[in-house]
Formats: C-alpha cells, sequence, structure tokens
C-alpha cells in the first residue's frame, strides 16, 4: 500500500454560543492546532464529507439539533471525523452516551481545562487519521472478502471462516491471497494492524 499524504487535520469547534465557540477555537490555535468556529449545526454538516475536517468539538446543550441529534448526523455524513463533546451541565447519563452511543473520544465539562482539551482534540486528530487509512485500504476489498477479512483478523481459521460463511475452505484460501494481493499485507499480523489502520 502506498503511503499517499495525510492532509493536514481541520478541528472545528461548534457551540450555538458564538464567544464561547471562538475562544475554543482561538485556544487551540494558541497551541498550534487551528480550528473553526461554528455556531449552527447545519452550516458545519454542510462542511462535513469532503475529509477536510478530522476533529470537531461540539456542545452537547444546543437549541433545535443538540450534540447527540448532531453526532448522528455527522456519522452518517463522515463517520472518520473524531467528536469531543463538552457541556455546561455534565451528568453520568450524557457522558455514557457521549462515550458509547455517540462515539464521542471524551467528554468534557465547561470550564474547558486547556490541556484536557488539548489532548483530547490531538488524539482525535490520530483517531481520525487511523479511520481514514482503514477506510481507504478496505474499501479495495469486495463485499466477500471484507467478510473473510473480518473473521480472519478476530482469529478465526480458513476452516471456521468457511463454516461461518457457508463457503468451501479452498474458497477461503482464494480469498485470503486477493486480500492479502491487495492490501500488501505479508502475513496475518499485518492483517491485524491494518483492521486497526495501523498498517499503511
Amino acid at each position: 500500500m502506498s503511503g499517499v499524504p495525510v492532509p493536514a487535520p481541520g478541528v472545528a469547534v461548534l457551540d450555538d454560543d458564538g464567544d464561547l465557540a471562538g475562544a475554543v477555537a482561538r485556544l487551540l490555535a494558541r497551541r498550534g492546532v487551528p480550528a473553526e468556529a461554528f455556531t449552527s449545526p447545519q452550516a458545519l454538516l454542510a462542511r462535513v464529507g469532503a475529509g477536510a475536517l478530522h476533529c470537531i468539538v461540539s456542545d452537547v446543550q444546543m437549541g433545535a439539533m443538540d450534540g447527540f441529534a448532531f453526532a448522528q448526523a455527522l456519522r452518517a455524513c463522515d463517520p472518520c471525523v473524531a467528536l469531543v463533546f463538552m457541556t455546561a451541565w455534565p451528568t453520568t447519563a450524557h457522558a455514557v452516551d457521549a462515550v458509547r452511543r455517540y462515539g464521542g473520544l471524551d467528554y468534557l465539562e465547561k470550564p474547558l481545562d486547556e490541556q484536557r482539551l488539548f489532548e483530547a482534540v490531538c488524539e482525535g486528530q490520530a483517531w481520525s487519521r487511523r479511520e481514514r487509512r482503514r477506510a481507504e485500504a478496505l474499501g479495495v476489498f469486495s463485499r466477500r472478502e471484507r467478510e473473510v477479512f473480518d473473521l480472519l483478523v478476530q482469529g478465526f481459521s480458513n476452516k471456521e471462516v468457511a463454516d461461518r460463511l457457508a463457503i468451501s475452505a479452498r474458497t477461503v484460501e482464494d480469498h485470503r491471497a486477493a486480500i492479502m494481493a491487495k492490501s500488501g499485507a505479508r502475513g496475518l499480523a499485518q492483517l491485524v494492524a491494518l483492521s486497526r489502520g495501523d498498517f499503511v
């Protein structure tokens, strides 16, 4: 697989309080992370999809579309964008939802801790890069090759994969050879790394 350079990651801050969104964006910029402030979830969603954004810091409590509804819309547009939630009204239920249900990497309380914000955004950028590499690499597989790949990286043998997919072991071997050829992987360990976005 070729080592295509990854574009410089973009960061957006979403809060219906424009002053706060701008302040968080400036805070990140002072740390060397250029960020753009948004007050409208719809305006930000219109910018998503081209792969230009890698991390979004979003408020939870907003007007017509709250942070969780925004997260669902975002995942439909681009599942490879990292999401960090922030709120002035933290609850345990929201924190659990943010991470488990809506795919948030972190859940920050206002007023924001600058260091924790910076670390969360850096983690988000790294996560997004891995997810984009992974999506690009897996995109070359056929549907059946992807099914075989998913089972192989979970540790299933060729015979177990064949049994689960109701195909012959020889067919699994053929798919496995195609997967190796398309990915450039030289063994199962590299396939596992590829599934995590770590093998390029």
